[in-house]
């Protein structure tokens, strides 16, 4: 005797033709949007009858009303605006991915990586010439998170993440302790006269807004008791602090592989050989399902000798 199979709900969607004709949706959308009939037609190129005729095709279909029609103006009823939003969504998502299914034509794999902005563009992606090199027809998407992230809600497959190994659903593999030194312009430490650790105290302190402890914690680690570290310009990233202190408007206190090039080109000297090592390390998170995946194994392996080397 054959068991009957019950198809899963998705499917019985998908086969009785639930799913509206895009033209219309595109009709619907672009109306809403605009509020007007002949403005959705000009940008779609069509006639202003046509955009009227999808429109009734798909209220017909739903067997709904999306508009209310008065005189000379239509609004949206709250089942219309509460679709418009959907379709407007799954509208991008659909062009995303077509544009993505485009863009991949020819790759061997996709590695979706969320960083750390001045991670990825002063460290990372420099380095990015010799994974390609090693893994042709790769290709990496690169996106910005500042903090830990869901990944079942989010398209990523790994992440840079900052801070203490824990990570909820997540493996976390250590990549680089911060090191943070204190660094200036060449120009900028003559003029303020900066010999000693104590000078600083009188000097215009640059703060980094996620490290708003780090001046303190410097200068109670070089024995100088100074009335107020935690003022001066903040920034919210590195990189700005870097830059800061290159275009001589005070002293930064950074992570010295940060601010490798800038130090080795002179633009940036460190104003004392005191470092600070913050309670904070560097990891790539990858989520547990993932985590033996071949792609992200590989990259997992080639950061992890790249930091390796960024150490020695």
């Amino acid at each position: 005797m054959l068991q009957e199979v019950i198809p899963d709900r998705n499917e019985v969607v998908l086969r009785r033709g639930f799913l509206p004709n895009v033209a219309n949706l595109l009709a619907f959308e672009a109306t809403a949007r605009h509020a007007s009939v002949s403005r959705a037609a000009e940008e779609l190129n069509l006639t202003q009858g046509a955009v009227s005729r999808q429109i009734q095709q798909l209220e017909a279909s739903l067997g709904v009303s999306l508009f209310r029609r008065t005189r000379q103006r239509i609004v949206l009823t709250d089942v219309g605006r509460m679709y418009a939003t959907s379709v407007r969504t799954t509208l991008g998502e659909l062009a995303g991915a077509t544009h993505q299914a485009i863009a991949l034509s020819g790759t061997h794999g996709v590695l979706n990586l969320a960083v750390l902005p001045t991670f990825g563009t002063r460290w990372l992606i420099p380095r990015m010439a010799s994974f390609f090199a090693a893994h042709p027809g790769v290709t990496v998407n690169f996106g910005v998170r500042l903090v830990p992230f869901d990944f079942a809600a989010e398209p990523f497959d790994a992440a840079i993440h900052f801070g203490r190994p824990q990570w909820p659903g997540a493996v976390c593999t250590h990549l680089l302790d911060e090191v943070m030194v204190p660094v200036c312009s060449p120009a900028w430490r003559a003029r303020e006269g900066i010999l000693a650790p104590a000078d600083l105290a009188r000097a215009t302190l640059l703060q980094q807004s996620t490290r708003p402890t780090a001046w303190a914690e410097w200068f109670a680690s070089v024995g100088v008791a100074d009335g107020n570290p935690m003022r001066g310009p903040r920034f919210e990233q590195f990189a700005m602090v870097a830059q800061a202190a290159v275009a001589g408007i005070g002293a930064g206190l950074v992570p010295r592989f940060l601010v490798a090039d800038e130090l080795e080109a002179g633009r940036l000297e460190i104003l004392f050989p005191r470092p600070l090592v913050s309670g904070g390390a560097y990891h790539l998170v990858c989520p547990e399902p993932k985590a033996e995946v071949r792609l992200v194994r590989s990259f997992r392996d080639w950061i992890v000798a790249e930091t390796a080397a960024a150490r020695t």
